[in-house]
């Protein structure tokens, strides 16, 4: 996966102004000016491809699926299902069988630290993170440390974001069970290398878990040449809904798992004495599925596909190239995160201003960013700040959003110098 095409070699177009046409909230204002949405790393907006496909699955076809034997149980079940075999194809895993559709990301790496918990992490064993790490994929281990007595192990970045491979590979041990690291980072926008990571880890016997809720948006992911055991995604940033995410799991990994929740549809035979359970992915799925959530996402993930995983990429790379030499030609705005592989993701901070005075200001021109520490507190003490503005880009942002933010951060530093 690659968030930036090889320079040099032509990328293919994407018709942006016609694809903008097909995001129904673009076309508000906020304030009395146009929209200029720049916040998609918190949460991507939704095509119309998504919203018909929900529609047209609440209004037609829409039953409980798996359980049921009539028609519109029948056809949702064939829709639900055909995500899932949507989202395989996007990860290119080797079997629908090794997506679990979850809650969110958040969802995804509870279970699998739960399972593992259960099976693989006892008092004293060791897991790899990253200072970059996402609060959801930080808590969930940290519940390990306290509840197991798991060893909690951290590897330095740079600024820009970069892994500093050596010391990762100093943080083994006999003990290291698992690595939990991000595949590119919310805040720096910095793209790891996943598959040394992964051959690192595997070397030294410990599975290896990916946070992809952000590089899956922005370029290729391939689970199977990565070789990761784990791979997390979330489909409200992947133009999708809310309410839905994947988890892809090795099958021989998966196998050998414990259920995370008890309910319907994750057993085999229950009765007054014992329980077996079925098998993976509906073992991780009790209850009744996010049905329609899964549907969108489906539809979400074509969509994506339609429009060209490449062409995206290209443009959003384009547009980061902007927006950074931009804000070079600004004295008064600091940058985070400049590495060499990087997503349209731009962490930064105006002097003198406190970035929630910057995203207020920035919003009454029409312009929405967010403020905070983006849900990544030991990044934020890494850089020696609390909060840092961000301004993150999709496939239906332009250049002259750009030039929209620019003027902004102009008046924003008029008005608070």
């Amino acid at each position: 996966m690659s968030a930036d095409p090889q320079k040099n070699i032509p990328q293919p177009s994407l018709d942006v102004d016609a694809l903008r046409e097909e995001f129904p909230i673009l076309e508000r204002e906020a304030y009395g000016k146009p929209l200029v949405y720049l916040d998609s790393a918190a949460s991507a907006q939704k095509p119309r491809a998504v919203i018909d496909a929900m529609s047209h699955a609440m209004e037609h076809s829409y039953a409980n699926v798996h359980r049921g034997l009539h028609l519109l149980s029948n056809e949702a079940t064939t829709a639900f299902e055909g995500a899932r075999k949507t989202a395989a194809r996007f990860l290119n895993a080797g079997s629908p069988d090794e997506i679990i559709f979850t809650s969110g990301g958040t969802d995804a790496f509870n279970l699998v630290s739960y399972a593992l918990g259960v099976t693989e992490i006892n008092e004293g064993d060791e897991i790899i993170l990253s200072l970059m790490e996402h609060h959801s994929n930080i808590v969930p281990w940290h519940l390990l440390r306290e509840r197991k007595g798991a060893v909690l192990k951290w590897v330095d970045v740079s600024e820009d974001g970069e892994i500093d491979l050596d010391a990762y590979r100093a943080l083994f041990s006999a003990r290291t069970k698992l690595v939990a690291i991000s595949h590119m980072s919310n805040v720096l926008g910095a793209l790891t290398p996943a598959k040394e990571l992964a051959t690192i880890a595997h070397a030294h016997g410990a599975k290896i878990l990916f946070d992809g809720c952000q590089a899956g948006v922005h370029g290729r992911v391939d689970v199977r040449d990565i070789d990761c055991d784990f791979y997390v995604t979330t489909g409200h940033k992947l133009y999708g809904p809310t309410g839905i995410g994947v988890l892809y799991g090795k099958k021989s990994v998966l196998d050998q798992l414990p259920p995370f929740k008890g309910g319907g549809e994750m057993i085999d035979l229950v009765t007054t004495d014992q329980v077996t359970y079925n098998d993976p992915p509906h073992r991780f799925e009790a209850g009744t599925p996010p049905i329609l959530e899964a549907i969108g996402l489906g539809a979400a993930l074509s969509w994506m596909e339609a429009k060209g995983i490449d062409a995206i990429a290209a443009h959003e790379a384009r547009l980061r190239d902007h927006v950074l030499e931009e804000l070079a030609k600004l004295n008064f705005v600091r940058v985070y995160g400049r590495a060499a592989d990087k997503a349209p993701i731009i962490a930064f901070a105006v002097e003198g201003a406190h970035p929630h005075d910057v995203s207020a200001i920035l919003d009454r021109t029409g312009v929405a960013v967010r403020a905070g520490h983006h849900c990544a507190q030991p990044l934020m003490k890494h850089l020696g700040v609390t909060a840092t503005s961000r301004a993150s880009f999709a496939a239906y942002n332009t250049h002259e959003e750009i030039d929209a933010l620019i003027a902004g951060l102009m008046k924003t530093h008029q008005m608070l110098s």
